[in-house]
């Protein structure tokens, strides 16, 4: 039997584990790529208010420009950067652009920039405290700030996550856990063989995240009852009330603020004060319009949101946030933590004084989304995040106005938020064909970029402000640039059209 001690087993050791061409200069090379990545992004950002907002290369060319083989082995990190630019650049849509109205997307305002590139320099897992403590204390600062901007309750607990899909998941388990605790049952442990039936009622214009959060939860598309929504897609609370005496078992009700199509709001204090009386869970997806409660302008449209029992909204629509940032929040933080929460036995948990951010999402490792959120709200404060919320309306507003007033357009929806409708009317009756070939010819100018919907049944172009650059100016520019198209594409413009 050979007994080796410690110094011989160290001498039997390579002085020496060689990295080739991986770690010659550490700090030398990041330098080199990050000035390379700064290079370009300065040259970005300065070209962004006249970039064509559309890309430029489809998938083939992207696949071809980047496409091929894995190299053998190492390549120098700097100019593999210096050709993911290249090679992406035109593959690149410009959705931090002041003319970008497709979907719901904001862009990202300096800080908030600048605090992205810190987090993934800094690179914490925002998993546990332990894991990166003052990752977990800004992600505590900026829900504080969060909570009262918004006019929730005080106690609220709350959770970042990757968008409003995650957090109407992470609101509707909370909901879930709650309603079923509440019967008695004890879904953690149990799940939901055998459990009461969770009914859950939402508006027939819901936004399809819902859905989605109610298949990855078990409770499946199935268990809603949709209620009948009015011309401007708000729950109809008489039908709401009729819903709810159908059942008096396990029941949450899902209310809308900001609807996808038209930005029109629910009304929250009527659906609360019913569903209260039934001892429904009440949650708000306010993925789009939960921002305008800071408003005093607009607070209105959000009467009665503290009533509800959890709330999902986006940090990267209107607070301008990088990708990706989703939030909810929940009035029981006992039933938040016990749907999310988990305990292993080679994790470090916190004390009650530290927060655990696992304790609040779904996920176990995830990015320190935190930095990003809080630097936002810094540089920009209570007033600045109003202004955007409320220059977005208003050139919403604008765009109504300006398309409205020219011949054969349509404005269909009320413009109450940062949502527009048009559809253009052809001669021939084809309305939806026209709408959607105004849709493509301005897609591929590129002087702004906007979405199609559809909406009651009718082909539309559906205009989304959400960017913290976007004035006026973009505006009209943006409306001459689709007038200009769909004069082109009128039937009478283009005599080969039937």
């Amino acid at each position: 039997m050979i007994v080796l001690s410690l110094p011989s087993i160290i001498e039997l050791l390579p002085s020496r584990i060689d990295t080739p061409g991986l770690m010659p200069d550490n700090v030398g090379m990041v330098q080199e790529e990050l000035g390379e990545v700064l290079r370009y992004a300065s040259q970005f950002l300065a070209e962004l208010p006249e970039r064509r907002v559309r890309w430029t290369d489809g998938a083939e060319e992207l696949r071809a420009a980047m496409g091929g083989p894995l190299p053998q082995g190492p390549q120098p990190s700097a100019e593999v950067i210096r050709k993911l630019i290249k090679a992406a650049d035109a593959g690149i849509v410009g959705t931090t652009s002041p003319r970008y109205f497709g979907f719901v997307i904001g862009g990202n305002t300096p800080s908030s920039l600048a605090a992205d590139w810190l987090t993934s320099l800094w690179d914490q897992n925002a998993g546990l405290f332990v894991g990166g403590p003052a990752a977990s204390v800004v992600e505590e600062i900026a829900g504080k700030w969060l909570v009262d901007m918004l006019g929730l309750p005080s106690h609220s607990s709350f959770g970042l996550v990757t968008g409003g899909q995650m957090a109407n998941f992470t609101g509707l388990a909370a909901a879930r856990h709650h309603v079923l605790a509440q019967a008695g049952w004890d879904v953690q442990t149990r799940g939901l063989q055998g459990a009461p039936v969770v009914r859950v009622i939402a508006g027939a214009e819901r936004h399809s995240t819902i859905d989605r959060s109610l298949r990855f939860l078990g409770l499946g598309t199935e268990t809603l009852r949709l209620v009948e929504a009015d011309e401007q897609g708000r729950m109809r609370v008489d039908h709401l009330a009729a819903a709810l005496e159908e059942y008096d078992g396990p029941t949450i009700v899902c209310a809308q603020a900001g609807n996808v199509n038209t930005g029109s709001f629910d009304p929250l204090r009527q659906i609360c004060e019913i569903s209260r009386r039934q001892n429904a869970w009440i949650h708000v997806d306010g993925a789009i319009g939960l921002w305008v409660a800071a408003s005093e302008e607009l607070r209105h449209l959000t009467d009665g949101l503290e009533l509800a029992d959890s709330w999902a909204t986006d940090a990267h629509k209107w607070l301008n946030v990088p990708y990706d940032s989703g939030i909810v929040f929940c009035a029981h933080p006992e039933s938040h933590q016990a749907a999310m929460g988990v305990r292993a036995a080679y994790l470090i948990h916190s004390d009650t004084n530290e927060r655990d951010q696992m304790d609040w999402n779904p996920e176990f490792s995830r990015r320190a989304r935190g930095f990003a959120l809080y630097a936002a709200m810094q540089a920009l404060g209570r007033s600045g995040i109003v202004e955007i919320v409320e220059r977005c309306c208003a050139c919403a507003r604008r765009f109504e106005e300006c398309l409205s007033a020219a011949p054969q357009v349509e404005v269909l929806n009320k413009v109450v938020l940062n949502q527009v409708l048009v559809r253009f009317l052809a001669p021939n009756g084809d309305h939806d064909g026209r709408t959607r070939a105004v849709v493509k010819g301005v897609q591929d100018e590129g002087t702004c970029w906007l979405s199609g919907s559809e909406w009651h049944g009718m082909g539309v172009m559906r205009i989304s402000v959400s960017n913290w650059q976007t004035t006026t100016d973009d505006v009209v520019r943006s409306v001459e640039a689709i007038l200009r198209v769909a004069g082109s594409s009128s039937p009478a413009a283009n005599p080969e059209s039937d």
